[in-house]
């Protein structure tokens, strides 16, 4: 009996989802936002990794990007952080936004740990994650 509840145990825990600490994640996410909503956006691209900083070379372009393709992000009216799991190494933070509209978008951020502290390396909107208010 003893031997069946271990194995059921290992099989239990290969199954369920890995979580890390987030705290150290949100808080990125939570001052990028900050960074976004006071126009800083050489503080916002810091937050970001060397691959997104590569891609855009500046802050300035990477604001531009922000204001155009996630305005919900660049000025959101909310945000309740949801689940984090691991993915392939890297940590997936979903958060629901709402924008000044208050519809609701689903956005997923990867995160990746360095060497310098937990770094943004991708944001994605999340098909069906919008609803209106």
């Amino acid at each position: 009996m003893r031997l069946i509840l271990l194995a059921l145990s290992v099989v239990v825990s290969l199954t369920v989802p890995i979580r890390a600490d987030t705290a150290g994640p949100r808080a990125v996410i939570e001052a990028q936002i900050e960074a976004f909503q006071e126009d800083d956006f050489e503080a916002a691209f810091a937050f970001a990794s060397d691959a997104i900083r590569g891609i855009f070379g500046t802050p300035e372009r990477f604001g531009q990007m922000v204001r155009q393709g996630y305005p919900m992000v660049y000025r959101p009216a909310g945000l309740r952080f949801l689940d984090a799991r691991d993915r392939e190494g890297r940590l997936v933070q979903r958060v629901l936004v709402s924008d000044q509209a208050q519809r609701l978008h689903l956005i997923e951020y990867e995160m990746i740990e360095t060497g310098a502290g937990w770094r943004i390396n991708a944001v994605r909107l999340l098909p069906g994650g919008a609803a209106g208010a």
